[in-house]
């Protein structure tokens, strides 16, 4: 006999949330904010669509990149950063990273499967470190949101970050404390079985070939779907953040030229990041408030490599002093970053 049940309302709504939970929670704060004030409901809704309006040659852009690196296959030469003198491959493995289109989560079965193949930690550390912090789309967007100069720093953050990570590992890589850094268990690309990609020949006019046409609009949808999700959550809570917050109090915690304000934002960045693209206008709206600069960025670093769900991720797949040493790196170098910008923007 032939199942016509239908799935339950409560698996539909979950089902719902899963798929759409960042449209839902934007969609949710505004009904709320609508039923205590209208006007302001009214003002935030302007507020994020103008903002979209400003940032879109930014948002087109980055997407367009996104698209391409995927079309073209230029994404797997990333595999090339792993080979040569430990020197080398720390410097190129950083370089890779600020290039490479990973985010502090998406980079885990990437860094499982490099250490089960037996690449130096070394290496895989200025990789890990370096990636999550900037890529060619968040570069556009950062420079359209917070300005060059920022983004500029963002990126020379994310390749010194990596180089002083993996210099810090291969110091320290005559400790047996460091060796096979995996847990037990995970290996042969652990993490979903992950491999790494070897280099193959990229194809640059991919325009002529069907199957890589289809790619770069897929790409280009996916990323467009998940960009677009993401900033109006985060230029809505911006709105909400500028007319609520007083000015004089995000001054008082986070401005100044002091290492407190700086030291303060590399803590609270670990908890309240919500996502790479989604910190750009809420810095930038701190920032219009009187946060400091090397503040900022010290909060989008520190958030960007700890955030929490990546270290949660993080903690699953290497031993407790691997992952000790990771998170200290993140911090101190998200620390050193914003102690360095901010000097140089009060010069």
């Amino acid at each position: 006999m032939t199942d016509l049940s239908f799935p339950s309302q409560s698996s539909l709504l979950q089902n719902l949330w899963k798929r759409h939970r960042v449209w839902l929670a934007s969609a949710v704060i505004l009904l709320i904010v609508a039923a205590v004030s209208p006007r302001q409901a009214l003002d935030s809704t302007l507020f994020t669509v103008s903002a979209l309006w400003r940032t879109a040659p930014f948002l087109i852009l980055s997407i367009a990149i996104a698209a391409w690196a995927g079309a073209t296959g230029a994404d797997s030469l990333i595999a090339r950063a792993f080979t040569g003198s430990p020197l080398m491959m720390i410097g190129l493995a950083a370089l890779a990273g600020g290039l490479s289109p990973f985010c502090s989560c998406g980079v885990i079965p990437l860094i499982a499967a490099l250490l089960s193949m037996g690449v130096p930690l070394s290496a895989v550390m200025a990789f890990w470190l370096a990636s999550p912090v900037m890529d060619p789309s968040m570069f556009f967007l950062t420079s359209g949101v917070l300005g060059v100069e920022f983004a500029l720093a963002k990126t020379a953050s994310a390749i010194g970050l990596g180089v002083a990570g993996g210099l810090t590992i291969l110091a320290l890589s005559k400790s047996s404390a460091l060796s096979e850094p995996l847990r037990a268990g995970i290996g042969n690309g652990g993490c979903g079985g992950a491999t790494v990609k070897a280099p193959t020949a990229v194809v640059w006019r991919f325009w002529d070939v069907a199957e890589r046409r289809a790619k770069f609009a897929n790409e280009a949808m996916k990323t467009t779907m998940f960009l677009a999700q993401w900033l109006v959550l985060a230029f809505l809570l911006e709105s909400l953040m500028l007319a609520l917050v007083p000015a004089e109090t995000v001054t008082s915690l986070l401005g100044g030229t002091g290492v407190g304000p700086i030291a303060l934002a590399t803590v609270v960045g670990v908890p309240a990041y919500l996502n790479g693209y989604a910190a750009l206008p809420l810095v930038g709206g701190l920032i219009e408030q009187g946060m400091a600069p090397g503040a900022g960025l010290a909060f989008l670093i520190a958030g960007g490599v700890t955030s929490l769900p990546a270290a949660v991720a993080v903690w699953a797949l290497v031993k407790p002093k691997v992952f000790a040493v990771y998170i200290a790196l993140s911090l101190s170098g998200a620390f050193a970053c914003g102690l360095l910008f901010q000097a140089w923007s009060v010069l």
